[in-house]
């Protein structure tokens, strides 16, 4: 009856270049190049070469783009029954499973092609670990298979930065691995919030959130824990001198506010804390690295 129900609601037609756009992730793909835009400007004291900076954000963006498609292939199923997907290109079968894999393909390729022969190597292989990391890895089995699925699998969304630093010195650096890590700890509480607020459709398809597996309350008090750690971590690009005083105050004053929310929601004094949560965190992260660009170029470390 539920699945006749969703049978019904699928609207197929003809793909339009929206649809194949949506299947990338547009939004989640331009936060992923600012941060791999950023890695670069960190990695060099002066400005960025042009080659790197254009070839090597196009050969990210276009890998991200591919394992988004692929996650949006491989979850068709789930995407019809939750509403915050159903109305997806795939959900709605405007876009095939053949269309979508021969895009993601498409994608994918073109992207490390311009990595393997403009960019470099370590750039290019890295950028495939990251794709199959989340496409496969984390879409395909973590995703349905534990709780710890986003920490697990949130190593390949945190790697931008590296890929970016690596696509302009050529190899790996304990700075571009720190900013890494900062994304690794903030991803964690940014999706469980959205995990809490969405947690009904997630038990619907049987994906084993941790607020599905464990409740409310333990994934609140695991938000707010991860907050911290988070928070402790972003003022080590300020303790390894990567990062100067403008950073550092930016990093107290917006993870001082994403510990106020974390707060918040673990004490439940306001309905809507779950999505406030998730929505600010969006914004902490955009805001904390174009700070530490700021920094960068106002007060230059030197070495």
């Amino acid at each position: 009856m539920g699945d006749a129900a969703v049978t019904d609601r699928i609207q197929p037609g003809r793909a339009t270049w929206r649809d194949y756009r949506e299947l990338t992730k547009p939004g989640v793909v331009a936060l992923m190049i600012l941060t791999s835009v950023i890695g670069m400007c960190m990695a060099v004291p002066g400005m960025v070469p042009l080659d790197a900076l254009i070839l090597g954000n196009l050969g990210i963006a276009l890998c991200a783009g591919a394992a988004a498609a692929v996650n949006h292939l491989v979850d068709q199923q789930i995407d019809q029954r939750m509403a915050r997907t159903r109305n997806r290109p795939m959900a709605q079968g405007r876009v095939s499973p053949l269309q979508a894999g021969l895009f993601a393909a498409t994608l994918g390729v073109s992207g490390m092609l311009i990595l393997l022969i403009w960019v470099n190597a370590l750039t290019a292989w890295l950028t495939l670990a990251s794709l199959v990391g989340y496409a496969f890895i984390y879409t395909l089995f973590l995703k349905r298979a534990t709780p710890q699925n986003i920490v697990i699998g949130g190593l390949a969304g945190a790697a931008p930065p590296l890929l970016g630093w690596t696509a302009v010195t050529g190899e790996i650096h304990g700075h571009a691995l720190l900013l890494v890590l900062i994304i690794f700890a903030w991803t964690p509480p940014h999706f469980w919030a959205l995990a809490i607020h969405r947690k009904a459709e997630y038990a619907l398809v049987d994906v084993p959130m941790l607020p599905v597996t464990h409740g409310d309350e333990f994934t609140k008090l695991h938000i707010l824990l991860y907050t911290i750690i988070m928070f402790l971590i972003t003022l080590m690009p300020f303790v390894t001198r990567l990062s100067g005083p403008l950073y550092l105050a930016g990093a107290v004053i917006l993870g001082g506010r994403f510990l106020y929310w974390a707060i918040v929601l673990m004490r439940g004094t306001q309905e809507r804390a779950a999505i406030m949560t998730f929505k600010y965190s969006i914004n902490y992260l955009m805001l904390l690295f174009v700070v530490m660009l700021v920094d960068h170029y106002v007060f230059p470390i030197q070495g």
